[in-house]
């Protein structure tokens, strides 16, 4: 679910487009399952991705950007300025 790196954190989440409302619902294996209500085209969800997780995480929307899977469900998260234990204080789960 998360990673250390040199700055901050990788996050790898699953996302859910078009759903009823924006939420971080939880561990689904080894990803963060997260809902958002934008559609899955021109970055709208990718979007709406990053401001829930710098709203969750308390950080700004440019602390965090989609490294990996933009066209994908299955996304690899930065975060910079937060660590491993911050994360797992917020979502819970484990160390990769």
């Amino acid at each position: 679910m998360v990673e250390a790196v040199h700055d901050g954190v990788k996050l790898f989440i699953k996302v859910v487009p078009n759903a009823s409302t924006d939420q971080i619902v939880g561990l689904v294996g080894e990803r963060l399952k997260v809902r958002v209500s934008s559609p899955p085209e021109s970055g709208k969800a990718n979007n709406a991705v990053c401001q829930l997780l710098s709203k969750a995480l308390g950080v700004k929307k440019n602390a965090v950007s989609i490294i990996n899977g933009n066209t994908n469900p299955q996304k690899t998260v930065g975060v910079t300025g937060v660590s491993v234990e911050n994360v797992l204080n917020k979502f819970g789960g484990h160390v990769n």
